[in-house]
């Protein structure tokens, strides 16, 4: 079942691939709007709310992973890359630039479902209002504070905006600090796709909290590379 309200944006040029998408979702139960190119999606972006984006790599006007990038910057919102790239590098590039998962054509409509109804559902999660938070849920380190209800990270009054697959990997380490964790169990901790992705995917994970978290004058540093092992949250978390 389609989460209540759920909206999705369907971004493909090819018009067969764009009907099949939109005619699937809105019969799951899902509000669907399709566009073709980079400009509609920003003018569908600017006129309402998405929950999530199903995204093209190959686009006739702009990049798909340039797209990724720009929509990672001024949003949460969940992005899943559809797209005939099978390379490896590909699949890194898009999960750099901020895409939560990356499906190549031809997609089973089934599998993606499945995929779309997870990241909805890890979303919705991460969103819950402050008052459904049980108690012990604020999670703290180095001087960060992690709401593990509303997915707030913040740091001297100053939120940080994580994804839904940094927010996950950052509270699995939270809740295991000081500890050595193998890169296929992080993945089990973050992962509740069918498929899951495979260990590079933690890495690139992890380089984009370094990236958000490490980065800065009197930062400390908190993820450790463990060679041959994993990683190491090397802080303690009170909560």
């Amino acid at each position: 079942m389609a989460l209540t309200g759920s909206r999705i944006l369907v971004v493909e040029d090819d018009s067969v691939t764009q009907m099949r998408h939109q005619g699937y979702f809105q019969q799951a139960g899902y509000q669907v709007t399709a566009v073709s190119n980079g400009a509609q999606m920003r003018t569908a972006m600017a006129e309402q709310e998405y929950d999530l984006v199903l995204l093209d790599v190959n686009l006739p006007d702009e990049d798909g992973l340039q797209l990724t990038r720009e929509l990672r910057s001024e949003s949460a919102v969940g992005i899943i890359l559809v797209t005939g790239r099978s390379d490896s590098v590909d699949k890194i590039v898009g999960l750099e630039m901020g895409a939560d998962d990356y499906v190549t054509k031809p997609v089973e409509m089934r599998e993606l479902l499945v995929r779309v109804k997870n990241l909805l559902w890890r979303i919705s999660l991460a969103q819950r209002p402050a008052n459904e938070v049980p108690m012990g849920n604020e999670l703290h380190f180095a001087g960060w504070t992690l709401n593990l209800g509303n997915r707030h990270l913040c740091r001297e009054g100053v939120d940080v905006r994580l994804t839904t697959a940094e927010f996950e990997l950052l509270a699995a380490f939270a809740r295991y600090p000081q500890q050595v964790l193998a890169r296929e169990r992080l993945l089990n901790l973050v992962s509740h796709r069918v498929d899951a992705p495979d260990d590079r995917t933690i890495d690139v994970l992890v380089r984009r909290l370094r990236g958000k978290m490490e980065k800065g004058e009197g930062l400390p540093k908190l993820f450790v590379t463990v060679h041959g092992e994993g990683y190491l949250f090397g802080t303690t978390v009170t909560s």
